[in-house]
């Protein structure tokens, strides 16, 4: 079995990638390197360096390497920038989904998992989200991964195609020391980058009602997504039913300042946050329920917050121009 990893080159797609190759499942890559590194991608696994928008090197790459299953990590995922730039993202997300599955229809490859995002939901007003809370984007980005997985469920309508959608929240962590969150716009790059460049790093907003007063959002290890990732693809070439969509979620949550002082212990670089105005639309907690997740595809924390932490600094740290 032969699965194309769309995105490959990425922070989340390289584990993933790395993932199914220590899975004995022949990755390989397909890139167009935007927002990933050829670097990321292992030396023995074969790279095609192409978008997602090409209909023929998604054919060729079809052919040339015997693929019978898709992992679609590849897509535009800020979600804030995605308000400023809805044409491209659409593009990059609905277009190229849709381009990827009619390539797979052609090519009659039948079972793909997608990357989907904890976008879909907007900003739930309950404690605990499950695949069942309603959907309700509050971006561009959050739309277009909501139209993403309503294109699987039709393609496997017309064409038969088994399909399942992992919804992620917040991903973080290295699962290997050479891959590093590079995201201009996540946590934990954002706070590594100030401590590194001698700024204090900021709250956004301290007066929510939780806890302490900063936002708790869901945290999980990428190493640990990675691995639903082939359990997921495994279950789809073993015939076995799945669902269309799994909240890869800790069911807890951690709260900003919680991971504020977790980074100043494993750093060892004391700091004091600044507290900024809250930005518009921060929900004051979502925290999602993982047990189908846990039920079907391996899921589990197995990392605590002290080790993703550290697993993300030491790559960040190691971490040369790539």
């Amino acid at each position: 079995m032969t699965w194309l990893v769309t995105g490959g080159a990425g922070y989340i797609g390289a584990h993933v990638v790395r993932a199914l190759d220590a899975a004995g499942m022949s990755p390989v890559v397909l890139d167009d390197l935007s927002s990933g590194f050829a670097a990321f991608v292992p030396a023995d696994v074969p790279f095609v360096q192409a978008t997602i928008l090409d209909g023929e090197a998604l054919l060729d790459t079809i052919e040339r390497h015997d693929v019978t299953g898709v992992i679609h990590v590849a897509g535009y995922k800020y979600a804030g920038v995605s308000v400023q730039r809805p044409l491209h993202t659409y593009e990059q997300n609905v277009t190229g989904t849709a381009t990827l599955l009619a390539a797979m229809a052609d090519r009659e490859i039948d079972r793909i998992v997608f990357s989907s995002s904890a976008a879909v939901y907007g900003t739930p007003d309950v404690d605990l989200v499950t695949e069942d809370t309603p959907k309700a984007p509050a971006s561009p980005y959050g739309e277009s991964k909501l139209i993403g997985e309503w294109l699987l469920r039709d393609a496997g309508v017309a064409y038969g195609t088994r399909h399942t959608s992992l919804r992620y929240f917040n991903v973080v962590g290295s699962g290997d020391p050479s891959i590093y969150d590079t995201s201009p716009h996540n946590l934990f790059p954002l706070v590594f980058d100030a401590l590194v460049n001698g700024r204090t790093p900021r709250i956004n907003g301290d007066d929510y009602p939780t806890p302490d007063g900063t936002n708790v959002r869901d945290y999980i290890h990428v190493a640990d997504l990675a691995l639903s990732h082939v359990a997921a693809a495994r279950r789809l070439d073993a015939g076995e039913p799945i669902e269309p969509a799994y909240n890869l979620g800790s069911g807890e949550g951690v709260s900003v300042r919680e991971i504020m002082t977790a980074i100043a212990d494993v750093t060892g670089i004391p700091f004091t946050p600044e507290i900024a105005p809250r930005r518009a639309g921060d929900p004051a907690r979502i925290v999602a329920a993982g047990e189908l997740a846990a039920r079907d595809i391996d899921w589990k924390m197995r990392h605590s917050l002290a080790e993703m932490v550290q697993s993300a600094w030491s790559a960040r740290t190691a971490a040369t121009t790539v």
